[in-house]
């Protein structure tokens, strides 16, 4: 979510609203009364239901029903700390459950399933506690690691001790040795332990936000000022690209998008190329529904053309040797890291997939449909939202990989009985739960009748939000990517925002003169929580007058404030 500093300090309704809020929630070192306490909790839920039933700006299902049933686990703390494949010691843990969601998702994405320790190419996952950002942030921690050559190593003849000593059930601690250790650089390539991040520039900021903290290079941070950009403005770029997105020595910030907000293939590929045949190992981000535009990356496509890419210049596998003293110890590794986004297209578009093979929904003219799953080899791994097309009362989610592409933990702690191969530690268990309860709820052709009724309700807004322009003769500039439940539009007012929660954002297009012009952009989601109602009393709003604000006088506003 990009906003600007002038979104941020226009109009006080909303620090109103949060004014009115926080006063009556301000706690005492003596606690509150119990009728402090109960009034607080009122307003809370009077708020919160109020926001909810107008709910519309993002990806986030407000439609749930795990009160009747779940409730009571809100007094059990359940953590499935450690890996969710063994149960370790901390008991109160639902990682039962959470293998069965695994094993759920595992099957839709068409990776290898059940998952076995020592089969190379089965699935190995676990549930997020953060949502997808949690995910991506452990994609990327693994693609670095993998990319630069690095290794823990392991005793394995401590198995057999560990085994051993347990016969008698005596609990024996077992140094297991672990250790790290990076891979020389090979004289032949000084770049191949030098992992280079491709995103586009409709990916979503944890991302970006990744990219610091792992110190993570960019394919813009290397090449920018010290060699040519392999694009040429404005052949090299896709139909409605501005400049505005291009830094000073004329490189784009991140790889070109597509007017529908999917990565342009041709940038991404005359980047890349530009990389690996300097022996850079790659790692690509994909999108599959992007925040904002909810478009979605062809994998499969961009796969096919760098691949032939990646084979030529013999990064597609590499050798990484990991024993001074003995040369023919190494493993082979890819020289790339594909690493999909897909916290809501990843459980949203299996089932439009399923309804299209039905014949229950086309698609549009010239369409091709990304496949964006285990289905593409080069997949390494794959994140997913469950607080988006599930919907859960708090952020959670699915990260999965490829056993063969796990690193070793950097700790194999004896205190939890576990191996810590996730991002977090401690895990929220409920989730896991709360994911199976909906799973156990919704059958395929359930999820399937849910995806074509939002789909048929995103057609709905497109056809309100046209015939509103007509009313007012006003270009609202709406748009909406095939198959994408986000309908984008000209920004309303800040009361109109606040009570339907919209997301905004700014962005660069090619206006009708041929010139780059900074639009103000709201956009809204039909989740399955969504009404037609619901759209309708948003298009009654926006026909009011003064509903969309001049830009002049939002200018101002921010100079005065300023």
């Amino acid at each position: 979510y990009k906003m600007n500093l002038r979104d941020s300090v226009q109009n006080n309704s909303i620090n109103q609203a949060t004014e009115v809020s926080s006063s009556c929630f301000k706690l005492s070192p003596k606690g509150l009364t119990e009728k402090q306490r109960k009034d607080a909790l009122d307003k809370l839920h009077d708020y919160e239901t109020n926001q909810k039933n107008h709910f519309l700006g993002y990806q986030v299902n407000c439609e749930m029903d795990y009160e009747k049933d779940l409730k009571e686990y809100l007094n059990y703390h359940i953590n499935n700390v450690g890996d969710p494949f063994q149960c370790g010691n901390l008991t109160t843990n639902s990682k039962t459950i959470e293998c069965a969601v695994l094993d759920y998702y595992a099957e839709l994405w068409n990776a290898t399933y059940p998952h076995e320790k020592y089969n190379k190419e089965s699935y190995w996952g676990y549930s997020l506690s953060m949502g997808a950002t949690e995910g991506n942030f452990y994609g990327m921690w693994n693609a670095r690691d993998y990319l630069s050559g690095k290794f823990l190593l392991n005793n394995k003849s401590l198995d057999k001790r560990a085994v051993e000593s347990n016969k008698d059930k005596a609990l024996t601690f077992i140094n297991n040795n672990l250790t790290f250790y990076q891979a020389q650089l090979p004289k032949r390539n000084p770049n191949e332990y030098t992992p280079v991040a491709f995103y586009s520039q409709d990916t979503h900021y944890s991302i970006v936000k990744a990219v610091r903290i792992l110190n993570f290079e960019t394919f813009n941070s290397i090449g920018s000022g010290n060699f040519v950009c392999p694009l040429k403005y404005p052949e090299d770029y896709p139909e409605g690209f501005s400049e505005k997105y291009l830094d000073k020595n004329n490189w784009p910030l991140e790889v070109p998008s597509n007017m529908d907000g999917s990565i342009h293939i041709p940038s991404l590929v005359k980047l890349a190329e530009s990389f690996i045949s300097k022996g850079y190992p790659i790692f690509v981000c994909f999108n599959y529904g992007t925040t904002f535009k909810g478009a979605y990356d062809n994998v499969q496509e961009a796969a096919k053309q760098l691949v032939p890419i990646l084979k030529k210049h013999n990064m597609y596998k590499i050798k990484v040797y990991y024993d001074k003293e003995h040369p023919k110890k190494y493993d082979i590794r890819n020289g790339f890291w594909f690493h999909v986004d897909g916290a809501l297209g990843s459980a949203y578009m299996p089932f439009i997939e399923k309804a299209i093979k039905q014949g229950k929904i086309s698609m549009p003219e010239d369409y091709t449909f990304p496949v964006s799953d285990f289905r593409v080899p080069e997949i390494h791994s794959l994140v997913m939202s469950g607080h988006k097309w599930i919907g859960a009362p708090f952020p959670c989610g699915i990260y999965m990989t490829k056993t063969k592409y796990q690193l070793l933990p950097p700790d194999d702690p004896m205190y939890i009985g576990s191996p810590d191969t996730t991002f977090s530690g401690s895990r929220n268990g409920l989730a896991a739960i709360i994911l199976w309860d909906y799973l156990a709820k919704n059958s395929y052709e359930a999820n399937i009748r849910k995806a074509i009724r939002t789909e048929e309700l995103a057609q709905y807004t497109v056809k309100s939000l046209k015939k509103l322009e007509d009313r007012i003769k006003e270009d609202l500039w709406v748009n909406r990517t095939p198959f994408s439940l986000t309908i984008r539009f000209k920004r309303p007012n800040p009361d109109i925002i606040f009570k339907y929660s919209l997301s905004c954002e700014s962005l660069f297009v090619i206006n009708e003169t041929g010139y780059s012009e900074e639009r103000n952009y709201a956009h809204m989601y039909t989740m399955t929580h969504v009404t037609e109602e619901l759209i309708d009393q948003l298009v009654e709003d926006l026909s009011e007058p003064n509903a969309f604000p001049k830009f002049n006088t939002l200018k101002k506003e921010y100079k005065d404030i300023i």
